[in-house]
């Protein structure tokens, strides 16, 4: 459809052990209207950060096909993927993964100099302003607190104004109120820039934020995208 910007069909991820196939995921289809904000919810091991691996190109399904911003990753090698996800793809991930060895100023400005930017250094500023971090741009991963670290990785997320940003439990790590605020800038941000939000969680008030969820239990999703 021409105002998705991902469309998925009949995705499966099989997974061999030394005992048997376990199935991730079953014949999943879906798809994401550009600007829209979707949660994936479903118990633990329904298959949720799996699905969102597999929408982003990080990871292949065992059968099905995704397509990303126009584009069928399965006719990508591991290479175009990568440029694909760097040209229209964000993440923050639950685990922040942050450069120990970078300030906040520098870990926003990595992705604006890997796009040549030359404004990289006022534009990553602007945005740590944005997150509550202009007082903290020369310190280091060490000297912030979690939800300091998270607001980090937003900014970072965000620079490359990307076309869609992927979340996985971006506030599993954090307390309520903390959380709260990681909530209401991700909306912030989806509203202003128009990104496409898709958020693995857990926390049914965040799900309950978006505009709609995609369920899944056992690998099978009973909710599709409307």
């Amino acid at each position: 459809m021409s105002d998705s910007v991902i469309v998925a069909s009949h995705l499966s991820k099989v997974v061999r052990t030394s005992e048997a196939e376990l199935t991730i995921l079953d014949d999943v289809s879906l798809h994401i209207a550009r600007g829209a904000s979707v949660a994936i919810v479903g118990a633990s091991g329904s298959g949720k950060s799996t699905l969102l691996s597999l929408l982003a190109g990080l990871d292949l399904p065992s059968n099905g096909e995704v397509e990303l911003a126009g584009k069928p990753l399965s006719q990508l090698d591991e290479d175009q993927r990568a440029a694909l996800r760097a040209e229209h793809v964000g993440f923050v991930f639950q685990s922040f993964q942050l450069l120990a060895s970078l300030t906040a100023l520098e870990n926003v400005m990595l992705p604006l100099e890997l796009h040549g930017r030359s404004d990289a250094r006022e534009r990553a500023a602007q945005l740590l302003e944005r997150v509550g971090l202009g007082q903290r741009l020369s310190h280091y991963p060490r000297q912030l607190s979690g939800g300091e670290q998270q607001r980090v990785a937003i900014a970072r997320a965000f620079a490359s104004e990307p076309d869609i940003l992927f979340a996985d439990e971006p506030t599993g790590n954090l307390d309520a109120k903390t959380g709260q605020r990681i909530t209401d800038l991700l909306f912030e941000l989806n509203r202003e820039q128009g990104t496409t939000l898709i958020m693995v969680t857990h926390d049914a008030r965040l799900a309950e934020r978006c505009q709609y969820a995609l369920h899944l239990e056992a690998g099978r999703l009973l909710e599709q995208a409307a």
